[in-house]
C-alpha cells in the first residue's frame, strides 16, 4: 500500500460538512465514492485533517489516502479529478511516507472568515456572511484581539462538542478589506480549534462591534462562565474557509518517500 498526501479545495455550499453522514451529502463521502467507482475499489477511505462543518469551504484541506493502485500520482490525480463534481477539486497529490497522518505534526491552521457590509453580488454571496448592521471597526478589532493568546474557549464552542479539554491558543487574528470583492476578511491562525470556535468568535465580535450595550467586558464575562449557551450569535458556516495547513518537518518525510520510490 502506498500513502499519498492530497490538497483539496471545495465549495461547501451543497454539503453537510466534511465527515460522511447517513443520507446527507458530505465532501469525504463524495471523494470516497468517486475514487471507488473510477478505480473499481470498495475499501478506500480518505482521512482529512479538518472536519469542516456544513457550508464551510476549503482551499487547502489536507487529506491522506492509502491504495495499492499501480499508477503514477499524476494519472491518479487526473482520473480522480475528472470524475469529481465541479465543486470539489484535487489541487495536488503526492507520494508520502507511511507515517504521514494529516492530524499529526500540525504546526498551524489558517482560516479565513469573510463578511460583507453591503449586500453582495450573487456570484460571491455564497462565500461570505452579509452583516447588515452598522459596525464600529475599532471596536471590532479590539474584540477580535481579545481572543488572541491561550484561553479556555469552552464558551465559544458548539454545545455539541463534549470535549473536556477546551484550552486553545490563537496565534494571530487580523482584519483585512478585499476591495475587489467588497468583502472583509478575518484571518485566524492557530494549531487547533474547537468545533464552531472560529464562527462563534466572529459572531460574538461582530455583535460587540455593532451593539452599544456590549463591550470587551461582555466577552470576558462570557468566557469566564465557561458556558456555550450564551446569547451572542454563531456566524454562519458559509463565511468560513480553511485556507491552509502547515506541518512540522513534512518535507523530510516526503523526500524520503520519493527516494524510496525511485
Amino acid at each position: 500500500m502506498k500513502s499519498y498526501k492530497l490538497i483539496i479545495t471545495y465549495d461547501g455550499s451543497n454539503y453537510f460538512g466534511w465527515q460522511a453522514q447517513d443520507h446527507k451529502p458530505s465532501i469525504a463521502q463524495v471523494l470516497n465514492d468517486t475514487f471507488n467507482k473510477v478505480f473499481n475499489k470498495n475499501d478506500m477511505r480518505v482521512l482529512g485533517a479538518s472536519r469542516t462543518d456544513a457550508q464551510v469551504h476549503a482551499l487547502g484541506q489536507v487529506v491522506r489516502i492509502k491504495t495499492d493502485l499501480a499508477i503514477t500520482p499524476a494519472t491518479l490525480k487526473f482520473a480522480w479529478n475528472n470524475a469529481l463534481p465541479d465543486d470539489i477539486v484535487i489541487r495536488s497529490l503526492e507520494l508520502v511516507g507511511d507515517e504521514f497522518n494529516p492530524f499529526c505534526s500540525v504546526a498551524q491552521k489558517i482560516y479565513y472568515y469573510h463578511f460583507f457590509v453591503k449586500k453582495p453580488l450573487p456570484f460571491v454571496q455564497r462565500y461570505g456572511y452579509f452583516y447588515p448592521y452598522k459596525i464600529d471597526f475599532k471596536k471590532l478589532n479590539e474584540a477580535l484581539q481579545f481572543f488572541v493568546g491561550t484561553h479556555d474557549f469552552c464558551s465559544f464552542r458548539s454545545s455539541e462538542d463534549l470535549r473536556t479539554d477546551t484550552v486553545r491558543t490563537i496565534d494571530y487574528i487580523g482584519l483585512e478589506y478585499i476591495r475587489r470583492y467588497g468583502v472583509y476578511r478575518i484571518v485566524v491562525k492557530g494549531q487547533k480549534f474547537l468545533r464552531h470556535m472560529i464562527r462563534r468568535i466572529v459572531g460574538a465580535s461582530l455583535a460587540v462591534a455593532s451593539r452599544p450595550e456590549c463591550s470587551i467586558e461582555t466577552l470576558r464575562i462570557i468566557m469566564e462562565k465557561r458556558d456555550p449557551k450564551h446569547t451572542l450569535p454563531n456566524a454562519p458556516g458559509k463565511g468560513l474557509m480553511l485556507y491552509k495547513i502547515i506541518y512540522k518537518q513534512l518535507n523530510a518525510s516526503i523526500d524520503a518517500a520519493k527516494r524510496g520510490s525511485l
